[in-house]
């Protein structure tokens, strides 16, 4: 995605943890459950596999398809929302997920890019990941979270 009018949105955090913890965190379907608000990802985590975001009521949040993942290191994920119609006709962006070990810690960076100006997902994302990654940082190092629990 080079396309100067395209939009993006990049998060960044560092989490006292091992690469192996983390993207455990990240890719197991009631891990994930625990800190994304009640949401788990379905997948295999293997090129071309089929991704799912899938509330806690089997509703589908969001899907895609794996395009990169090299475990414990980096996935991107061709990335759609499914339940609002006005995000959903923008169709697919790119979420690449990148970590690296620095010392005791492990940076994630989070890109979330689409091929529009001034796309809707990218403002409904940046609000939606500081909070998802605060709650797995939280989680990982204090074992409890920093937002309340709750299902959407």
């Amino acid at each position: 995605m080079t396309d100067k009018s395209a939009s993006m949105f990049v998060y960044v955090i560092y989490i006292r943890t091992t690469p192996e913890a983390l993207w455990h965190a990240l890719t197991d379907a009631e891990f994930t459950r625990s800190y994304w608000f009640g949401v788990s990802q379905q997948c295999d985590w293997t090129p071309g596999a089929p991704w799912r975001l899938v509330r806690a009521n089997g509703e589908v949040a969001d899907s895609g398809e794996i395009l990169e993942c090299e475990p414990g290191r980096r996935a991107v994920i061709k990335w759609r929302n499914e339940f609002r119609a006005d995000l959903r006709e923008e169709g697919h962006g790119r979420c690449t997920i990148v970590l690296e070990p620095e010392g005791e810690v492990v940076k994630l960076t989070i890109t979330h890019e689409m091929d529009l100006p001034r796309s809707e997902l990218i403002k409904a994302v940046s609000g939606g990941w500081p909070r998802i990654l605060s709650n797995l940082k939280s989680l990982l190092e204090t074992g409890s979270l920093a937002f309340t629990p709750t299902v959407i």
